[in-house]
């Protein structure tokens, strides 16, 4: 304790150094004119508060934060509150040449270098889990599975989870605690009836789970999640201190609203 190079920015400087880079994207070279600093100083700031603001979790209310995905699953049951989840991805650079595994991060979808994470919400689009960093080439449905996603429901409370496509199979899997959109039993010559239905079933399912596409927008706001340009190996820490960030804000918008 006490070891080490004396910090030259105090505590609040570099608090306020890392939100800035976070929310707007500055570089460091740029944070370090601003404050008057080397652009080491800075980045040795960043390193160390980052990882402070990533083991916040997501504030639920004042006293409440939830940091695991059990917590988050054990929160909806005693709240009988139904989750929404969707994954999404983060541009990132790509690895360089020769590197091992280096086709891993291009995503199916996209056709570009990224990262995925899983997102939770409420039904209000309250953001309340955001997951580690998978390569862009992982399924979103076996994002789930590494996380622990089917076991905690299996064996867990009651608690009802809204998903898109890419999650099906998982409802089998949990008793059908996650709902998945219609599985069309008719491929080709569909009856009109059967092609109205279906379409009204989508949609029903599409209006419910919309929430948590606003809950990623507002994750995306953030510079640092619009297109990483940094090392892979912070992303992590960096996506999982904005949901923080984030939850933060959203419980004190909901708590000045009732008082107001």
């Amino acid at each position: 304790m006490g070891a080490g190079a004396k910090h030259q920015m105090v505590f609040v400087d570099r608090l306020l150094a890392t939100l800035v880079h976070l929310r707007h994207g500055v570089t460091h070279d740029v944070l370090a004119c601003w404050f008057g600093m080397d652009r080491s100083t800075v980045t040795r700031a960043v390193g160390e508060v980052r990882p402070l603001l990533a083991e916040r979790g997501c504030t639920v209310s004042p006293d409440v934060r939830l940091r695991t995905l059990a917590e988050v699953v054990e929160h909806l049951g005693q709240a009988g509150k139904t989750g929404i989840i969707d994954g999404t991805e983060i541009r990132v650079r790509r690895p360089a040449v020769g590197r091992k595994d280096r086709d891993k991060f291009i995503s199916g979808k996209n056709k570009q270098n990224a990262v995925k994470a899983m997102v939770l919400t409420d039904g209000d689009g309250r953001l309340l889990f955001c997951s580690p960093m998978r390569p862009g080439s992982c399924a979103d449905v076996t994002h789930a599975r590494e996380l622990g996603l089917v076991k905690l429901l299996a064996d867990g409370p009651a608690v009802e989870i809204l998903a898109d496509a890419g999650y099906q199979g998982l409802g089998a899997q949990t008793g059908g605690r996650i709902v998945t959109p219609p599985h069309r039993k008719f491929k080709k010559n569909a009856p009109d009836w059967y092609e109205e239905m279906h379409e009204r079933q989508r949609k029903a399912h599409s209006s419910l789970r919309i929430r948590v596409e606003h809950g990623i927008a507002h994750l995306k706001n953030w510079r640092a999640l619009a297109r990483h340009l940094g090392r892979r190996e912070h992303m992590d820490d960096t996506v999982q201190a904005i949901a923080g960030l984030l939850s933060q804000q959203q419980t004190a918008y909901r708590i000045l609203a009732r008082q107001t």
